[in-house]
């Protein structure tokens, strides 16, 4: 028997809408129904296991919050959930099979489609970085792009877009999942950081507090920097350094390039910082023309723009012309 749980999903943003929340129905299921076959993956975010529903033999992944207690696990549940089912038509969102409690423990769970291997494992078969060719890496972008960009369009910011966050199915389609750290447009600011630090953007490391979907697109540059060149582009263990890392290949922001830069306590110490920084863009030298074309570096630049107003939206990105080569009817069909 399969109930449903009402979550109030928060309304999307338009400037002459009222504010009122909609109701979502999230299935309630049960355990019972599922059985265990092995770990996907464990952290201190709890646990991901492989199942097979009983009744269909679908194999399902099935996510347990640890470190939780009570509520806090299954308020957490329920609004990663409720994204979820936010994204139920995007293509290249893993697909929700809603929520399911444990009757002996009363411990609940987010069931999903299994969508395969992680981008991040395939990256780093055995802990060594595997570059891709470009062709595939145009075919890899294309799809993250649709779905960032059909994502917000649903009013959905990811805010944790990695590759350990991108599944990869045996065809190579690729979805986002793990929405754990997901934020609503029409959700007042100000908004925290968030996010893994590595594909974090400038904005959020300075702490802005009213950032938006063009998070998600830096986050979407780093990945497809890491596709070409098999690393993680900007690799720190501290915002301050991370901010460091990312201006020196592209350059220290000014009042021209943004504004905003040096209002902020970070910004304020640039003269101290005199000696580290660097006064151009660099990116062309780590991505020359032997490693990624004109065309392709038009798009990777274009995401990687530290100032998020003139960084291009995952709409943008998709028009640009590097996304009309190999099979244009196809892509123009699908992108419709």
């Amino acid at each position: 028997m399969t109930a449903c749980v009402e979550t109030a999903a928060a309304p999307h943003r338009a400037a002459a809408a009222p504010r009122s929340r909609k109701r979502m129905r999230v299935a309630m299921g049960t355990t019972d129904d599922y059985e265990e076959t092995c770990r996907l993956g464990e952290g201190a975010f709890g646990a991901v296991v492989k199942a097979r529903h009983r009744a269909t033999g679908r194999a399902v992944a099935m996510k347990y919050l640890g470190g939780h207690v009570g509520g806090h696990a299954a308020a957490s549940l329920l609004r990663e959930a409720r994204f979820l089912e936010a994204c139920a038509a995007n293509p290249f969102v893993v697909g929700s099979r809603g929520l399911a409690r444990d009757p002996a423990t009363a411990e609940l769970c987010l069931v999903m489609e299994c969508g395969g291997a992680s981008l991040g494992a395939l990256l780093r078969p055995n802990g060594s970085p595997t570059p891709l060719p470009e062709a595939t890496v145009r075919a890899t972008m294309r799809q993250l792009l649709k779905g960032a960009k059909r994502m917000h369009d649903a009013h959905v910011v990811h805010r944790d877009i990695k590759p350990e966050n991108i599944l990869v199915s045996d065809d190579g389609a690729v979805r986002f999942c793990d929405f754990g750290l997901a934020v609503h447009m029409a959700e007042r600011p100000p908004y925290e950081r968030a996010g893994t630090l590595w594909y974090m953007a400038p904005e959020v490391l300075l702490d802005k507090p009213d950032y938006d979907a063009l998070v998600d697109t830096w986050s979407l540059g780093c990945v497809m920097a890491e596709l070409i060149d098999g690393r993680v582009l900007f690799e720190e263990h501290n915002s301050e350094d991370q901010l460091c890392a990312i201006f020196g290949l592209l350059g220290m922001p000014n009042d021209t390039t943004w504004p905003w830069f040096s209002s902020t306590p970070f910004g304020a110490q640039i003269p101290e910082l005199e000696r580290q920084r660097r006064k151009c863009n660099l990116l062309g030298c780590k991505f020359p023309e032997s490693k990624l074309s004109k065309e392709g570096f038009n798009v990777l630049s274009g995401l990687l723009t530290c100032n998020p107003d003139k960084r291009l939206t995952a709409a943008a990105a998709l028009k640009l012309p590097w996304f009309r080569r190999d099979g244009r009817a196809a892509a123009a069909g699908q992108e419709r």
